[in-house]
């Protein structure tokens, strides 16, 4: 409470309760020079400096707190209004937005202009220098673990040779990177309940599953799938989204109290990793970059992007999306065909 003004009020009923029982006190609360006396069933006086209201509210009782722990409820909330206003206390700017439909309007979307500025602008280059000082065995238990869910949820074991899965792996070692050395990475196979998919982990682990190899049956274009992955790894993007994607998951669980889909989304969303246009546009980059550097001709990559393609118009965008992380758009394919034709 504040200071009092010169203006007589009426004392309010309340409720007193000492903090130490759970008696009711029927009691009524008023003020004289600047000390909130309290009368009644119990008594006692505490100047005003000392006491703590709480926010004014449309149907909540008013509580006024002693510094002992002893409070008093009003439910007289007009009355308590007055007397409050005779001491010259005012509610804070929050209370009076939270009492204005305009203020709470304009409250919540500068909030939602918040979240969305954090989430375009704030939330990526966080995300991108925790990846970059991420420790290298962080990265690779978190895809460890990953895989691990994974391989429960969504794949089963390859059913290529031993000798298949190592000619593709020895045939990809044996490419340079553009420029520099190549991150560390190991190929896994697996194969897919969901269809052509080739993504890469954290940890370094390319996952590339049969049905990918099938349906492009052309190493060298596999080796183009193998490269773009190679060049999200590079730039860290695998980390970098899934820093983003816990962030705002853990954030919707703290918001609905519900942090078990924090776990059960985490593998399913790697799976389905959507990238942005300049990180795309950086590993398609990356992989046309290294073919070059290896001697293989560029329609293979385009024979990837154009095979998925034809996949998406066989199913529907909706099953193109989940068959594949890395969806062929015209956008890509008329990246790679410019620079064809250079």
């Amino acid at each position: 409470m504040s200071e009092p003004v010169s203006e007589a009020v009426e004392p309010v009923a309340g409720s007193y309760f000492d903090g130490r029982t759970s008696r009711l006190y029927r009691v009524t609360l008023q003020v004289q020079d600047g000390v909130a006396q309290v009368r009644g069933e119990c008594e006692r006086d505490a100047p005003l400096g000392e006491l703590r209201v709480s926010e004014r509210s449309r149907h909540a009782l008013r509580k006024v707190t002693f510094p002992d722990g002893a409070y008093l409820e009003v439910r007289d909330l007009a009355g308590m209004a007055a007397l409050l206003h005779s001491t010259g206390h005012g509610d804070s700017w929050v209370v009076r937005i939270q009492q204005s439909w305009r203020g709470a309007l304009a409250a919540a979307a500068g909030t939602l202009a918040v979240l969305g500025l954090g989430y375009a602008y704030a939330l990526p280059a966080v995300a991108d220098w925790i990846a970059r000082a991420m420790p290298p065995s962080m990265e690779h238990k978190l895809g460890q673990g990953v895989l691990a869910v994974l391989d429960r949820q969504m794949f089963e074991p390859s059913r290529f040779s031993d000798q298949r899965m190592d000619e593709l792996s020895a045939r990809f070692r044996e490419l340079r990177p553009p420029s520099g050395e190549a991150p560390q990475w190991r190929l896994v196979f697996r194969k897919s309940r969901y269809g052509p998919n080739a993504f890469a982990l954290p940890s370094g682990d390319i996952v590339l599953t049969d049905e990918m190899v099938r349906l492009l049956d052309d190493e060298d274009a596999v080796m183009g799938v193998l490269a773009h992955e190679l060049g999200h790894l590079h730039q860290h993007h695998i980390t970098r989204r899934v820093i983003q994607g816990a962030v705002v998951t853990a954030g919707a669980a703290v918001l609905v109290g519900d942090v078990s889909s924090l776990l059960t989304t985490a593998a399913p969303a790697i799976v389905d990793m959507k990238y942005s246009r300049d990180a795309e546009r950086d590993a398609d980059d990356y992989a046309i970059a290294m073919l070059q550097r290896n001697g293989i001709p560029l329609e293979h990559l385009l024979h990837v992007f154009e095979r998925l393609q034809q996949v998406e118009q066989a199913h529907g965008v909706e099953m193109a999306d989940y068959l594949s992380s890395h969806p062929a758009t015209e956008e890509r394919i008329a990246h790679v065909r410019a620079v064809l034709r250079r």
